[in-house]
């Protein structure tokens, strides 16, 4: 249970303040470069609270500016590309991906007035099919080595979807072992073979349990948290027999992220990353260690749930998230579908725009949880007395983070963490691109 003080302070992201200052140490996701398609590259967005504009030049650069133009507040957003950069469709001013004004053509000949306006910019860089933008100041991070950034393109897919609440409530779902065994809960199996691109629908690794009946008939893990590198490890345990035990190995990657494992091939890197204090959108990266992903069938799936341009869930709160009755007693424990996305969403979404963490009671199970918390209300103060906090890289420590592994198989009761080390290590020398990783 948290003070009110507490609440806000690891919640509210915007400018000024303190874990706003601390989230722009990092690289954000702000789109997917498939927003960025088509015709007019432009898009506008709210991150972390700033109104930007988000477009791609001439020459193939991104740039993230502020979204009212410095001249008379216009909206940059409507701007047209031309030579250059993003023209303000007002009077004219003309910005380069920098900031950097170019042009005042309604200024009297030889005027020099737009060599002293800069626009508020933000370097972007595309990774893995998402555009990340560092909005903080001097020299922004490196990239840690981890496999969702060094897989060829062909075994990486990314999507998006927004959720219409703070982002913490989403980050610490993910890193929440029990709930799954309830809120996506599934009262028959179906066959795993065809869950592709579906979470907890594939078979256990070591296996021929399908996922959905191990998270239904073991609903009390044992739940162990690792500090590590870039953040902390969660293995959950649930102990099948006295000789076999289900092993789960999840991440969270400070600050917003976690990397989990999708399938026996397949896992997802996923960022919660904050509208502002109210909304948010999920990132993820799938990563598949086997064969190429089928990116054509995984954007299928998830354009039948999600509607573009936003990407805002067909199911959600204006529809009561799909909830049938009948399913709840029948097929499913939500009664709200097959689609996890839709369960987390209602779960995140139900505990209002900030949840009140002053009524909340924590217990054994949500051991990740408060050892987040601990790590973000450090992380927030160091910020706060310009110290450096984790995962803020230099090019030689990011080169050293590589992985992080993430695994979902029946291994022994006895050994169980060499059972996972194990698996990691001969998937990585199978899958071609990640030997020695």
């Amino acid at each position: 249970m948290l003070s009110t003080e507490q609440n806000d302070l690891i919640t509210r992201t915007g400018p000024g303040m303190p874990a706003g200052k601390l989230m722009r140490c990092y690289w954000q996701p702000a789109a997917l470069v498939d927003e960025l398609a088509g015709n007019r590259p432009v898009k506008p967005l709210r991150l972390l609270g700033e109104s930007l504009v988000l477009f791609r030049d001439d020459k193939g650069r991104y740039g993230l500016l502020e979204r009212a133009c410095p001249h008379r507040g216009t909206d940059l957003a409507f701007g047209r590309l031309e030579t250059g950069g993003l023209r303000c469709a007002f009077h004219g001013w003309l910005f380069d991906v920098e900031g950097q004004c170019l042009e005042t053509p309604a200024e009297p000949e030889g005027s020099r007035m737009c060599a002293n306006i800069r626009q508020k910019a933000y370097p972007v860089v595309e990774k893995s099919g998402v555009l990340f933008a560092y909005m903080g100041p001097g020299e922004p991070p490196a990239f840690p080595h981890f496999d969702c950034f060094t897989a060829p393109d062909t075994h990486t897919f990314a999507f998006k979807g927004m959720i219409d609440c703070n982002w913490l409530q989403s980050l610490e779902v993910g890193i929440d072992p029990a709930h799954t065994s309830f809120l996506h809960r599934f009262f028959q199996d179906e066959e795993p073979a065809k869950g592709y691109g579906k979470l907890f629908r594939d078979k256990s690794i070591d296996s021929d349990m399908p996922m959905t009946q191990i998270m239904r008939e073991f609903p009390r893990p044992q739940i162990e948290v690792e500090p590590t590198d870039y953040g902390m490890r969660v293995v959950t345990l649930r102990r099948i027999s006295d000789a076999n035990t289900h092993v789960r190995v999840t991440n969270l990657v400070f600050p917003h992220a976690f990397t989990i494992p999708m399938s026996s091939e397949m896992t997802i890197t996923q960022w919660h990353v904050p509208i502002d204090d109210s909304r948010h959108y999920w990132y993820a990266i799938f990563t598949s260690f086997g064969a190429p992903v089928n990116k054509d069938e995984m954007r299928r799936q998830r354009l039948e749930l999600y509607e573009l341009p936003d990407y805002i869930p067909r199911k959600n709160k204006s529809n009561d998230y799909g909830f049938d009755p009948h399913e709840q007693e029948h097929e499913t424990f939500t009664g709200m579908g097959a689609d996890i996305n839709v369960h987390d969403q209602w779960a995140c979404e139900s505990m209002g725009a900030i949840q009140d963490r002053t009524r909340e009671h924590l217990g054994q199970s949500d051991k990740a949880i408060s050892a987040y918390r601990r790590l973000l209300r450090g992380a927030i103060e160091q910020a706060g007395h310009g110290e450096r906090p984790l995962m803020v890289l230099d090019a030689l420590a990011a080169a050293k983070l590589t992985g992080p592994a993430a695994i979902d198989g029946i291994g022994p009761t006895e050994g169980w963490r060499s059972y996972w080390q194990k698996t990691d290590e001969v998937r990585r020398k199978a899958s071609g691109w990640a030997n020695g990783r």
